[in-house]
């Protein structure tokens, strides 16, 4: 019996200053090659460690008004994943309601 395995890879281009210009990712199993983005937050979970390891990488050239997005929408994803995760529906309303005084505060348009 063979293991599956699937793969995503990242490629960023870095300036002189090692600040990322390009960043392109590629998942085949997802019909993903090479798409374009300007920002990954990636969390991978140290278990032994008991803590999270992040890579934030962003563009030179990626819009404050487009960051701002990409956080709301990462607080959204994140509620749901914890709602999928746990199922404590209370925690889930609380950090729902965050995302939604995050978003009035920053003025963002739903």
């Amino acid at each position: 019996m063979s293991n599956i395995q699937s793969e995503i890879k990242f490629l960023i281009e870095l300036d002189e200053n090692r600040v990322p210009e390009k960043l392109a990712w590629t998942a085949k199993d997802g019909g993903v090659e090479l798409e374009e983005s300007k920002a990954i937050m990636l969390s991978i979970w140290d278990s032994k460690a008991q803590e999270t390891l992040r890579i934030d990488l962003w563009t030179k050239d990626m819009p404050v008004d487009e960051m701002k997005l990409f956080f709301h929408q990462t607080l959204v994803a994140m509620s749901d994943t914890f709602q999928r995760a746990t199922n404590d529906e209370k925690m889930t309303a609380t950090m729902k309601d965050f995302c939604d005084y995050f978003a009035e505060k920053l003025e963002l348009k739903q």
